[in-house]
């Protein structure tokens, strides 16, 4: 059952805020009853607070806790969460369990609840029985820094920045400085056997082959499809972001110069390298910033639904929406130019390889609201989701751009959430960063 449970009560901040878009959209009446089914779902179905005062997140129809999607998910309660305290102490024990799990194995990117040995445990690589996936992804380990940060910045709170932050944070600097010389000191591979291509490495099980850029490199997308070249542009951005806000902790909370100084060196590093070889000059639109590339001279032109894609920029806080060359990749990967941008019948957006050819992502529809300057496009994104909702009054992963109906994934939480910070943002409520 995924659908919202109505007898289970909802905290009065969520009823404020679920009143309060209803007075921004009178004239909207489908936009508020989805974006409260969709800003109540979250909570009530995938969300599981453990005695130990942490947090296991469900991504959904699988169950299983992805570090990038729990953090996604939860994003938008921190609005609430300085007024509520119970919404707070949820979110800072979801960072806490997402820290451990960082520590259990910073490689990793899904994890069960227990030490159950489900999941994916014939995948050729260092698997236990905590994970249910051992994809590397940047993303995975960047998230839930960003999440500790929204966490003090939108509440005040500090106690997430803990003895378990501090080792996560140097944990995930050391592995981000070991892959950026992926071919020389990484000690990861991931064979998947009798799989699709797109979920398992080639070199037996390095991946394609890259040289030093400065970059971090990246096994797999935030799709969990491999990357086609190591350095994963959007993620690698959002990396520099994850590390400036380190960077800011450890000199304002924790008292650590030389945190500071590794975290702001290494921003640096991955910066210089996304600027030396993660632009590449267009014909048609000038300066754009690349999806992939190897640092060897080849690069992978599109961008994917998922988030961190290269519409999330200012979303992420890499650059701001006005940003040329971020206005020039944008008209770029809107365009048929992006392989993954589709037009039909019904609709038109940026799908993913993950999903079947013709399907866009309503998390793309949302991130294309959410990161545009004009406040029509804000409103035509959200009715183009309500107008592909497939009478659920929930969004979904991809579905059919001539027929909405043929869509993946019912139930997928980060999507709704993604939507209804779409509907917040539109009606005034912002995440403070």
């Amino acid at each position: 059952m995924h659908t919202t449970r109505k007898d289970q009560n909802i905290s009065p901040s969520i009823q404020q805020m679920i009143g309060k878009v209803k007075a921004g959209l009178p004239d909207h009446p489908k936009l508020v009853e989805m974006f409260e089914n969709c800003f109540t779902n979250t909570l009530t179905t995938t969300i599981q607070r453990k005695e130990d005062g942490t947090t296991f997140v469900i991504t959904g129809d699988i169950p299983a806790m992805w570090l990038r999607d729990s953090a996604a998910q939860v994003r938008p309660y921190l609005m609430l969460a300085s007024e509520d305290q119970e919404l707070s102490d949820m979110i800072a024990g979801l960072v806490e369990r997402q820290l451990r799990y960082i520590l259990l194995d910073p490689y990793a990117n899904a994890f069960n609840e227990t030490e159950s040995g489900n999941g994916h445990q014939s995948d050729l690589t260092e698997m236990n029985d905590w994970i249910w996936e051992r994809k590397y992804e940047i993303d995975s380990l960047a998230y839930p820094i960003q999440l500790s940060y929204l966490l003090w910045k939108n509440t005040g709170r500090t106690d997430q920045f803990n003895a378990t932050f501090r080792n996560a944070v140097n944990e995930i600097i050391s592995l981000w400085q070991v892959e950026q010389h992926h071919e020389t000191r990484s000690p990861y591979t991931f064979r998947r056997l009798d799989a699709p291509e797109t979920d398992t490495l080639g070199r037996e099980g390095r991946g394609t082959e890259t040289v030093y850029t400065g970059m971090t490199w990246s096994g797999f997308r935030p799709s969990d499809d491999r990357c086609e070249y190591g350095y994963l542009i959007p993620s690698n951005m959002f990396a520099v972001v994850a590390l400036r806000y380190v960077e800011e902790i450890a000199l304002a909370l924790l008292d650590e110069p030389m945190l500071a100084e590794t975290a702001r060196k290494l921003a640096e590093q991955i910066d210089e390298g996304i600027r030396k070889y993660g632009m590449v000059e267009h014909p048609e639109y000038g300066t754009i910033y690349a999806y992939e590339t190897d640092g060897k001279g080849n690069h992978n032109l599109m961008d994917d639904a998922n988030v961190p894609s290269l519409l999330s920029l200012p979303y992420l806080g890499y650059v701001t929406e006005d940003d040329e060359i971020y206005q020039n990749t944008r008209r770029f990967i809107l365009s048929a130019q992006n392989p993954y941008f589709y037009e039909g019948s019904s609709a038109s957006g940026i799908g993913s390889p993950h999903t079947p050819e013709g399907y866009i992502w309503h998390i793309a529809l949302s991130m294309q609201g959410l990161t545009s300057v004009d406040r029509n496009e804000k409103m035509n994104m959200l009715q183009l989701i309500q107008r592909t909702d497939a009478d659920t009054g929930l969004t979904h992963e991809g579905f059919s751009a001539n027929d909405p109906h043929e869509y993946t994934r019912p139930w997928f939480s980060w999507s709704n959430m993604l939507y209804s910070e779409l509907v917040m943002d539109y009606c005034g409520f912002r995440i403070q960063k």
